[in-house]
């Protein structure tokens, strides 16, 4: 089954697929001094939020080098094409609502590539350690004694931001900020997250992976105290040419992804940094509810 971002996968079996290499070849790079990728190794890369031009020179390196590169649903075409042509792609995306493989098969492919002496290139959306599971697999990964290397990305909550010109920090207008994932909140499942504690933490909430959940979350937010006239920004495809930014109010969250149809990917601000969109934004189409 293929699902119209290009996901594969077998909805019944849950397998991993392995795509043939049919694009052009990756243009070649020189990158000297940058370590070499050694067969048997795994290395965790941050794809960063979508933008080819936010890797990093280490995650550019370990394109270049990989004999296998396992790959997110996020991770776009343009970065896939700087792999060699020789390299196999795997896809092992998850995204919410769809047919996804389950974290444990994701591990153990890992580990099986690696036994065969292959150098795998785990690319992941964003940084690897930011709500991407990353340390999951480096857990599995040295439980299987495999040697790994860590590559952070770009999170989309800074760069994605950035490009919608919203500063996560700004001296006049917050000194922290709280991160954290709307996977877990929602009225037809237990909460695993303290919502009253996030709600006073800080004033500037980021919230990744909220969109199925936000009009739960904005109740659970307000009912802690947070005002329902406080400013949000919602920005979809962050960093990316189709990238939207919608503000408007914490209340009418769920109203205006509504209004204006929108679906994830999609990073979340809550707090006075919103002003400033108006400001510093230079990048995207950018609506206000």
């Amino acid at each position: 089954m293929a699902d119209k971002d290009g996901s594969k996968i077998n909805p019944k079996k849950q397998e991993i697929v392995r795509l043939e290499r049919t694009d052009r070849p990756a243009p070649e790079i020189s990158l000297h001094g940058l370590p070499e990728f050694l067969p048997g190794w795994v290395w965790l890369t941050g794809a960063g939020p979508g933008d080819p031009g936010l890797l990093t020179l280490h995650a550019v390196n370990a394109l270049q080098q990989a004999d296998c590169v396992v790959y997110d649903a996020l991770v776009s075409e343009d970065i896939l094409s700087l792999t060699r042509a020789e390299a196999e792609l795997v896809y092992s995306g998850k995204r919410g609502g769809k047919p996804s493989l389950r974290q444990e098969d994701i591990s153990r492919q890992l580990v099986s590539l690696a036994q065969e002496n292959k150098r795998v290139l785990r690319l992941k959306g964003g940084d690897p350690f930011v709500f991407g599971r990353g340390g999951e697999e480096a857990q599995a990964l040295v439980q299987a004694q495999i040697p790994f290397r860590l590559i952070p990305g770009i999170s989309a909550g800074i760069g994605g931001l950035g490009y919608a010109g919203i500063p996560v920090t700004h001296r006049e207008v917050n000194h922290a900020v709280t991160f954290v994932t709307g996977h877990l909140a929602g009225k037809d499942a237990p909460e695993l997250l303290d919502w009253g504690a996030i709600a006073q933490a800080t004033p500037v909430i980021v919230i990744y992976m909220a969109m199925s959940r936000l009009e739960a979350i904005a109740d659970l937010l307000m009912q802690a105290g947070r005002d329902s006239g406080e400013k949000i920004a919602i920005v979809t495809h962050a960093t990316m040419p189709e990238q939207r930014v919608v503000t408007g109010t914490l209340g009418a969250a769920a109203a205006l992804a509504a209004k204006y149809n929108l679906q994830p990917p999609s990073i979340i601000v809550i707090g006075d940094v919103v002003d400033l969109h108006s400001e510093l934004s230079w990048f995207g189409a950018a609506f206000e509810g």
